[in-house]
């Protein structure tokens, strides 16, 4: 399944109780839809897939591009840029953190907490023990700034 396709399906997903209630709302009938989901909304109308992505607040960032804004995505870009360099490397490092959690989220909790300026630690634990894991992080993290104290 394509990026567009993927993005489109969550959209509706997140925007509408059902497709169908997404195919009422946007005037297409619920087979174009359906379909589109199925093969690929590549394969649909230029006007179908722009009506679809109009409606989901979908943008193209160029005509061959693989990536797609959604208005919650462009929105982050915009406060990411609006920050310092302290503020980018904080996001980035909970960014990191919260996008292995969700690929790993079925085995492990993977941890990771660095300090402005690159002191590093890390942690793996079940998604059981997530809080624990958290904790360990914190206690770490402690440690270590005494070690680099002494």
């Amino acid at each position: 399944m394509d990026n567009l396709t993927k993005i489109v399906r969550t959209e509706i997903s997140r925007q509408y109780k059902s497709v169908r209630q997404f195919a009422l709302t946007v005037g297409i009938p619920l087979s174009t839809i359906n379909s589109a989901l199925h093969n690929g909304i590549g394969g649909s109308s230029f006007d179908t897939v722009v009506q679809i992505c109009k409606v989901l607040g979908i943008k193209a960032l160029s005509d061959d591009s693989a990536f797609y804004l959604t208005d919650d995505t462009q929105e982050l870009l915009t406060q990411y840029a609006q920050l310092d360099s302290y503020g980018r490397h904080t996001v980035a490092t909970v960014l990191k953190v919260e996008a292995e959690r969700c690929h790993d989220a079925a085995d492990t909790f993977s941890g990771q907490a660095a300090a402005y300026g690159g002191s590093f630690t890390s942690v793996n634990m079940p998604t059981k023990n997530a809080a624990d894991a958290a904790d360990a992080l914190r206690v770490l993290k402690a440690r270590d700034s005494l070690e680099n104290k002494e």
